[in-house]
């Protein structure tokens, strides 16, 4: 979906659960209530490890990392899904659907990546007289620097396969953000290079992790 194919269309229609309008209240309730906790819950943490002396260590580094992470990954796209829920308004601009689907690709993947990190620094702890050593603020901040930059190139892969759809006018997403998978169901042309990516990077982002994690446990 190039700019020149999505030149007619200014937004797009975020349906959500509007085919159920009883749901809506309780959805919003529900997912109101889930933001405020994350809000509060990764902002203590933030502030506990900047102002917290005894909490400068590398582990704590990670969490504030992670904590900052869910802050914008849950910010980019559950204001805009509070608004649609409560009001009749459920329409997003070209654009805004364009960088809430950048930034929730970059942050999904970043989030991924960083439990890696976090899995090889409890890994590490192991040996404690060596983790010091491995672990040093430099080896800290590449590997968080690889987190959000791995994130990123993610969101540049998949943005570019998905933006290059042609929507030929479609403009009603089946979901509450702009998302690949729905952003999928809108194009009106051959999706199989699309789908074939997104299953890719969805497996590679799952089992790896998943896998990398699960063994450091071991």
């Amino acid at each position: 979906m190039e700019r020149a194919n999505s030149s007619s269309l200014e937004s797009f229609i975020l349906m959500g659960v509007s085919d159920h309008p009883q749901l809506e209240i309780i959805f919003f309730v529900v997912i109101l209530f889930s933001y405020l906790l994350t809000l509060v819950g990764n902002s203590t943490m933030i502030l506990l490890s900047s102002l917290d002396a005894r909490l400068h260590i590398h582990m704590y580094f990670f969490l504030s990392n992670l904590s900052s992470l869910d802050l914008a990954f849950t910010t980019s796209s559950v204001p805009k899904m509070l608004i649609i829920l409560w009001g009749s308004d459920k329409t997003i601009s070209y654009g805004g659907c364009v960088t809430q689907l950048n930034v929730f690709l970059w942050l999904g993947a970043t989030e991924c990546i960083l439990l890696v990190v976090m899995a090889f620094d409890c890994y590490v702890t192991v040996c404690p007289l060596h983790y010091t050593t491995i672990m040093n603020p430099r080896l800290c901040w590449l590997l968080a620097a690889i987190a959000w930059l791995g994130g990123l190139g993610n969101s540049v892969v998949q943005s570019t396969f998905t933006l290059k759809l042609p929507l030929c006018g479609h403009q009603r997403v089946d979901s509450f953000l702009c998302e690949v998978p729905a952003m999928i169901k809108l194009a009106c042309g051959d999706t199989s290079l699309n789908e074939a990516v997104l299953n890719g990077v969805c497996t590679f982002f799952t089992t790896v992790p998943l896998s990398i994690i699960l063994i450091s446990y071991c």
